[in-house]
């Protein structure tokens, strides 16, 4: 590092950041200036270029030309251990812990308290509490990260930054896999840790988290910085047109559609998770199940699609029984499916993009004598990858190398193009951005006008509330309350969700 002139008000300044991959100028002369003690927004649709920039701040990758600043020193990162030691810290939309370790053995690990030679425990659980009584941060430190929720585990996360003494956070997509309810704890420990004189920089989509957190923003778009924002100064629509370079219309509600006949019948199911579960989707009719995270949702979708055992009740797909029928035989009979985990369940990161847009009814709509052309996968491809605009630099690459919203946007396009008159379809718009997000609402509301069933769950109520022409709300395994289109205000469903609200039945 070379001494330069020290700024006191400015934590991370970057000039002229420029990164080329082939075919892409992902980042071109990027400055981007955050004051210490901000939470600075950095705001972009899926391939604007906002995860390279942080990337090269981490120094996960080396710029092609411009320089780093840190608290007024220059600087070069040859690696993220260098970011770290030079006050640094990113939490990554895929944690990086250790499951069957302990939240202190996870937040001290390669950087132990030791006594002797040997690691201090007891000083580690020590260390885990002080921090999380100074922030805000309760969490056990004797507990096995695997058992732990989504939420805590983002504050394990942020404990091992805390612990090594990080001065600037940089989160991803902090909010990407949380509850309503968990994303406005994290920001009251966000809020608190920039009173203490810490610095974050926050890449996310969301406006409202944006408006209601932030200090201030910058916008990409293409690569290039489109906007700088004084968040108190500014709104929610004028984010969204300088981030999609046109006006957007913002939590929209769609018109009802017009329900034909049951599509999907279930009957007190139950399973592990899911006690006695009934619902109805009927053609041309989107259903929504909203609830807070645990309360049974994600495990009644998995049984629906025949990922999860069922012990009770029975499932009827267009009249026939398919309760007891494997996911293939499912599929078969009409059921498209957008699973939560779209890396782990819902594709293979391995395999090319064409290929993983080819998968699920390949065998009926591009097999030909049984085999598959690869001229006819490739065609296919191009036209899902314009038509939902995944941002891919040819359809050979892998799957792995999308970002998690061009990857979701993979998802949503293929599971569509099968024309299934059931899909199920669990956090359709998780890290994707504001016209993305317009985009595939559309399609979701041009799917059921064409005949289809949907069951949806969102994390989202304005999602849920725009979309859904009824809407289920699941607590603790069970459908508790059912509510019209015009009866799902946000104090009504959020009442049902905390179970605090008395079931209110309308008519199938």
């Amino acid at each position: 590092m070379t001494p330069q002139r020290a700024d006191a008000e400015v934590a991370v300044e970057l000039r002229g950041i420029t990164k080329r991959f082939p075919g892409t100028l992902a980042n071109d002369a990027v400055d981007l200036t955050v004051r210490r003690g901000e939470i600075h927004a950095l705001m972009g649709e899926n391939g604007a270029g906002k995860s390279t920039l942080m990337s090269v701040l981490y120094g996960m990758e080396r710029p092609d030309a411009g320089e780093i600043r840190i608290d007024g020193r220059t600087v070069t990162f040859a690696d993220p251990g260098a970011a770290m030691a030079a006050g640094l810290g990113m939490v990554h939309q895929s944690f990086k812990l250790f499951d069957s370790l302990t939240v202190a053995e996870n937040v001290v690990f390669a950087a132990e308290p030791r006594r002797f030679g040997l690691v201090d425990r007891a000083a580690a659980r020590r260390r885990v509490r002080e921090l999380a009584a100074e922030h805000g941060l309760a969490v056990d430190p004797d507990a096995r990260v695997g058992d732990l929720p989504v939420g805590l585990r983002q504050r394990v996360e942020i404990l091992k930054l805390l612990h090594r003494g990080a001065r600037t956070l940089i989160l991803d997509e902090p909010t990407a896999v949380l509850t309503p309810a968990e994303a406005d704890a994290l920001f009251t420990v966000l809020k608190s840790l920039t009173a203490q004189g810490r610095t974050v920089i926050l890449v996310t989509h969301k406006l409202r988290e944006v408006l209601e957190g932030s200090d201030n923003v910058t916008v990409l778009r293409d690569g290039r910085v489109v906007a700088r924002l004084r968040t108190a100064e500014t709104t929610a629509d004028e984010i969204a047109a300088a981030m999609t370079g046109r006006a957007v219309e913002l939590d929209r509600v769609h018109a009802p559609g017009t329900p034909g006949d049951v599509v999907l019948d279930v009957e007190d199911l139950t399973t592990d998770a899911v006690r006695e579960v009934g619902l109805t989707v009927r053609a041309g009719e989107i259903v929504g199940i909203a609830g807070v995270a645990g309360n049974g949702q994600s495990e009644l979708i998995e049984a629906l699609a025949g990922l999860r055992r069922v012990t009770a009740g029975r499932v009827t797909l267009r009249g026939r029984d398919i309760t007891h029928a494997s996911a293939t035989e499912r599929r078969a009979r009409g059921l498209a499916y957008v699973p939560e985990d779209r890396h782990a369940v819902g594709t293979a990161p391995a395999a090319s993009v064409a290929d993983n847009l080819a998968m699920g009814h390949h065998r009926r709509s591009l097999s030909s004598h049984g085999l598959l052309p690869p001229a006819a996968v490739r065609a296919h491809a191009r036209r899902l990858v314009e038509r939902f605009g995944v941002k891919a630099a040819t359809p050979e690459v892998p799957a792995s190398a999308l970002s998690g919203g061009n990857l979701q946007k993979l998802l949503i396009g293929r599971e569509l193009a099968h024309e299934a008159p059931l899909l199920l379809v669990e956090q359709p718009t998780r890290g994707v951005d504001i016209g993305a997000i317009q985009n595939i609402h559309d399609e979701l509301i041009a799917y059921r006008d064409a005949g289809h069933a949907v069951l949806l769950v969102s994390a989202e109520l304005s999602e849920i509330r725009g979309l859904a022409d009824r809407v289920l709300v699941m607590y603790e395994g069970r459908v508790t309350a059912t509510y019209p289109k015009d009866g799902a205000d946000e104090r009504t469903l959020g009442l049902a969700m905390a179970g605090g609200a008395a079931p209110v039945e309308v008519g199938d």
